[in-house]
Formats: C-alpha cells, sequence, structure tokens
C-alpha cells in the first residue's frame, strides 16, 4: 500500500466516528432508478447491514476503537422535514431497514436537548474512534502480509505490457493491478477520476474529558445523533465523556477550514449544558459527493480498479466497498457485486460549485434557520 500521508490521516482518521447503516438516498425508488433493479436489491441489502458489518469486522480483528452499537438517532429540524424523513424510513423498512420513530418526551430523554420533538431510530446504527480504527486496520493488514509505505505519493501511473508501474519520489513499483482508494483526496492520477466527485469538508469540535456534571445528561444511552438539515449537524458522547460535535465548514480561499463559529452557535442551541465547556479541539476532512449519492465502482483501465465517493456514509461504506475491491480482484464476477461498475463522468458544475461553496452554505444555513422557526 502506498499511502500518500500516514495511516488515517485523511478522512478515515478525521471523520464524526459515527456508523449509520444507510446511504443518503430517500426513497427506495431514488436508489432503484440509480442502479437499475438488478443492483437495487444488492445495494439495498449492503447498505443497510454496512454498520453490521464494520462491528463484526472490529471483533473479529480485536481493533481497539471504542466500538459501541446503541444506535443512531436521525432528529427532524422541521415539520416539514419530518414527514419526508417518517416516508422515507416507513419506505425502507419494507427492506429491512428497522427504522423506529421517536417523538416528544421520550426522544427528548434519549437526546437530553431541547431543539428537537421527533426523530427517527436506526438500532443498528453506533460510533467509533475514527484514528483507532485505521490504525487498527492497519495493524490487521500487516499481520496478514501487507507492506505500508507511508508518505510515499503516486505521481505517475504507466502501463508496462501486462503490469502497471507506479512511480513515487523514493522508487517504483511493478503492480499486476492497482487499486485507487482515494476518495476525497483524489487527485489527477486517472484522468477524470477527481472530476466525477465534488470534495465536501465536514468539521468536528471536540472537548478533552469532562466530569459528569459538565457534561450533564447529553446522550445518556450513548446514541450517536444527526439532524435533517441541509447544513447537518451530528454529535457523539465518547466512552470517556468527551463531547465531539461536527458539521459542514468550508475551505478558506487562503487554506484552512472555515465554520467553527457555526458549530459553536448550533451546540449552544442543541446541548445547552455544553454551553460553556471548553472545546479544546478542531479539526476536518475532506469527504466525497457523487451526483447520484451513491458510492461509484470503477475499472478505468485493464487491472485498475476504484471505488470513491461515499456521501457522508464513509465510515461503514467504505469498509463494504474495501470488501467488494477485494472480490472483484480476486475474481468475482459482475453478478455477484452490489456496486454496478459504471464509466467515469464529470460532476456536473464540479468548478461553479467549489468556487462559491462558502456563499452557498451561508443560504442553506439561513433557509434551515427559518425552517426551524
Amino acid at each position: 500500500m502506498l499511502d500518500a500521508k500516514d495511516v488515517g490521516w485523511g478522512a478515515s482518521g478525521r471523520n464524526g466516528g459515527q456508523v449509520n447503516p444507510m446511504l443518503p438516498v430517500e426513497r427506495p425508488e431514488h436508489l432503484r432508478k440509480a442502479v437499475g433493479d438488478v443492483y437495487f436489491e444488492r445495494l439495498a441489502e449492503v447498505s443497510l447491514n454496512s454498520a453490521e458489518e464494520l462491528f463484526e469486522l472490529v471483533r473479529r480483528y480485536g481493533i481497539a476503537c471504542d466500538a459501541r452499537q446503541n444506535g443512531w438517532l436521525r432528529v427532524d429540524h422541521c415539520p416539514a422535514a419530518r414527514d419526508t424523513a417518517r416516508k422515507a424510513a416507513k419506505a425502507w423498512n419494507a427492506f429491512g431497514a428497522g427504522f423506529e420513530f421517536v417523538d416528544g418526551a421520550e426522544l427528548r430523554r434519549r437526546t437530553r436537548s431541547p431543539a428537537y420533538d421527533t426523530g427517527v431510530l436506526s438500532a443498528k446504527g453506533g460510533a467509533i474512534q475514527p484514528l483507532s480504527l485505521a490504525r487498527g486496520l492497519a495493524d490487521a493488514a500487516r499481520k496478514a502480509g501487507a507492506r505500508i509505505f507511508r508518505n510515499a505519493p503516486v505521481s505517475t501511473a504507466e502501463r508496462t505490457g501486462s503490469r502497471w508501474k507506479l512511480s513515487t519520489d523514493r522508487g517504483q513499483i511493478l503492480a499486476q493491478s492497482v487499486v485507487l482508494a482515494t476518495n476525497g483526496y483524489t487527485d489527477g492520477l486517472i484522468p477524470g477520476l477527481a472530476r466525477s466527485i465534488l470534495p465536501v469538508y465536514p468539521i468536528q469540535i471536540a472537548t478533552d474529558a469532562l466530569s459528569d456534571e459538565e457534561i450533564g445528561t447529553i446522550l445518556p444511552e450513548g446514541h450517536t445523533i444527526s439532524d435533517t438539515k441541509r447544513m447537518i449537524m451530528y454529535a457523539r458522547r465518547g466512552p470517556g465523556n468527551q463531547a465531539v460535535f461536527g458539521g459542514i465548514g468550508f475551505r478558506r480561499p487562503f487554506g484552512g477550514l472555515g465554520g467553527r463559529r457555526w458549530l459553536l452557535q448550533d451546540v449552544a442551541r442543541i446541548f445547552p449544558s455544553l454551553r460553556r465547556v471548553a472545546w479544546r479541539y478542531f479539526w476536518g476532512g475532506r469527504i466525497a459527493l457523487t451526483a447520484d449519492r451513491i458510492p461509484h465502482l470503477h475499472e478505468p483501465a485493464p487491472g485498475v480498479i476504484a471505488g470513491l465517493g461515499y456521501n457522508g456514509r464513509g465510515v461503514a461504506m467504505s469498509l463494504v466497498m474495501g470488501r467488494v475491491l477485494a472480490e472483484r480482484l480476486l475474481g468475482a464476477g459482475l453478478e455477484t457485486l452490489p456496486f454496478p461498475i459504471s464509466p467515469i463522468r464529470p460532476f456536473a458544475f464540479r468548478g461553479t460549485q467549489r468556487a462559491g461553496s462558502s456563499l452557498a452554505m451561508s443560504w442553506m444555513r439561513m433557509r434551515d434557520t427559518l425552517e426551524m422557526r
């Protein structure tokens, strides 16, 4: 494995740690339209069971990453969002999603937040410590015989006879097959691949371990939480009483990530008991959106395979994709894969959306605020 930085340096180690077992596709018919009848059943099944697959992998390899499967609450920011979410949950339940509706006092008991009245519970959901998971997977790979080269970005990939020559500033490797697992950090190594996804920048703030008095009673049963806003919020309570709160940020014109002020405003509204705690840490990663909001599997050249575009569900779905990539390299036929192999297509208006992202996010945040009122 040639890693451009270090294990977990990218979004694999910088995400919000939420294990959410569902693609961000509103209704089953939308997924069916995107992938067709043949792949719909397979992709629906693996996505709805993706959290189970992750937690089983953690148990199998004994990865110490604070894994806990206490459920995921997706709460509604306004009545219109509630109606949409409930129709979607009922539709997905027909395929085994197992979503439950939670309202009023029961929801407030589970969240200890005054900000929401309704939500949907996925009992299969949970949380992990993301960097520990990435490092644990790397250790398991090394024990199985893998060699991992850190700080070794690939500058060129050239076909040489029946093999590929991968060049880095530290040397070259000849390979029969090449797997690209670059997601939001995809560059120009394979023509067109970077333009097929839209990079987005989730950000998080976190505290040190808090006393019981400081953290209060938020999320007392260990649920993770996110909401239905366009500018989504998400949060979890760590095993050591560490509070982690996240949302969507933006890339500043001259470097760095913006949006921390938004998080501080939101956390004070959603969890008033955390208004005065010290948020010691701020970080973000880079995820990848696809136009149809489903992960993409590509084979752009003989011996080259790529999987990317997890649309904010990468903690679980990237591991599903990893398994599928391995199975494909070992000879699995198309009739067994849950993802269709699709051509690389550009994300429409990608450049415009990237250039205007901070302005668009301000507009979405204003719309969310008006709806909540």
